[in-house]
């Protein structure tokens, strides 16, 4: 069985020969602590969601290249001092960023958002000059290579990079801010149905031709639309908002041949879950465990009705060989034998975890995946 088929069985609850190896990533703090630990470069460079660092033996996916974010942009700097920088990112928002402890890109604390683009219809109005789906470099330059690359391969492709088109919630607050957003679902209802009808169009505008030139298996939704006690959003809200939105993106992309809708989000979305099934999400992830969103517990509930990617919780990687074991046997155990369950850590793998510990972590998974 090659990846691509492994991986689609998979998130269809059909027979595999082993379970993906998926993760998502280290910050850079982690990749620093594990160069000074004895690591060796050439094992932990690379793009994780690809499986490129070696040390983790990952399985090997793609992702189509696109630009679905504001172009031009708006990218200049405010001010800059040796601790911060204060500056507009390319969607008009002004920010403050930490620069004292940055390691390989990573900062030590979230940049403080200080305003946000768009408060007025007129601000949308506005806005809607960076998102000409025509304007030069929304595709690859090598997108004709690229294809033919593609039409042979035996690992799964997803459109758009993570988080390259994010999603609608996440482009909402992108622009609005969370706090204004969640004022404007009741203060400004008709300008959040028009920003969102605007966005569904104008995904669909951009990624049609890759759908219609390349036969590709996936897509995620980032929407990031919770915190750990529970949803930014009441399911009333999701529903009259996202709800028919969602199911005209996911409906259509599943026309056009993707097999797996994956749902991104942090926190707990459990309240949701019923209304992103019903959406026409095959998957979500990444299971945060702090959040309790624990795949034992969805599982039992949901059964076959939507697929599971992380829930493995990071902070156990903090500790001993033996937290290790009796998290990874929790989270795994219900699932064995069957399909319908990747199991990565919860998120990004933090500084406070060692290299020795994640190396054990893997070998440990390896064996409960049947890797070896």
């Amino acid at each position: 069985m090659d990846p691509r088929e492994r991986y689609l069985n998979t998130l269809s609850f059909k027979p595999v020969d082993r379970l993906p190896n998926f993760e998502l990533g280290v910050w850079g703090q982690t990749y620093q602590r594990w160069l000074e630990e004895g690591a060796e470069e050439k094992e932990i460079a690379g793009d994780w969601f690809r499986g490129e660092p070696k040390a983790a033996e990952l399985d090997r996916r793609e992702f189509i290249k696109l630009n679905y974010g504001p172009l031009p942009g708006f990218d200049k700097i405010i001010e800059e001092t040796d601790r911060y920088v204060i500056f507009m990112d390319n969607w008009g928002r002004t920010r403050r960023g930490l620069k004292e402890g940055t390691v390989r890109g990573t900062r030590m604390s979230m940049d403080t958002y200080m305003d946000f683009f768009v408060k007025t219809r007129e601000d949308f109005i506005e806005l809607k000059k960076q998102f000409d789906p025509a304007y030069p470099g929304r595709y690859p330059a090598d997108w004709e290579k690229k294809k033919i690359e593609w039409k042979h391969r035996d690992y799964p492709l997803y459109l758009t990079e993570n988080c390259g088109f994010a999603g609608l919630y996440w482009n909402l607050r992108d622009m609005m801010g969370t706090e204004r957003l969640s004022y404007a679902f009741y203060d400004q209802p008709g300008l959040i149905h028009e920003i969102l009808d605007f966005f569904v169009e104008y995904f669909m505008k951009i990624s049609e031709k890759a759908l219609n030139e390349v036969n590709v298996d996936s897509f995620t939704c980032n929407e990031d639309f919770a915190c750990k006690s529970g949803p930014l959003l009441s399911p009333d809200t999701y529903r009259e908002f996202f709800l028919p939105r969602h199911k005209k993106m996911f409906s259509w992309l599943k026309s056009k041949g993707v097999r797996s809708i994956e749902l991104d989000s942090d926190g707990n979305i459990e309240p949701l879950i019923p209304l992103i099934i019903e959406a026409g999400a095959t998957c979500i992830w990444p299971l945060e465990a702090a959040s309790d969103m624990d795949p034992v517990k969805i599982y039992k509930k949901y059964g076959r009705q939507v697929a599971l990617i992380g829930g493995v919780d990071k902070r156990k990687l903090f500790g001993t060989k033996k937290m290790i074991d009796d998290e990874l046997d929790r989270v795994t155990r219900p699932f064995r034998g069957l399909s319908g369950y990747i199991p990565t850590i919860d998120h990004t793998i933090s500084p406070e975890v060692s290299y020795e510990n994640f190396k054990y972590y893997i070998q440990q998974k390896k064996k409960l995946l049947k890797m070896e």
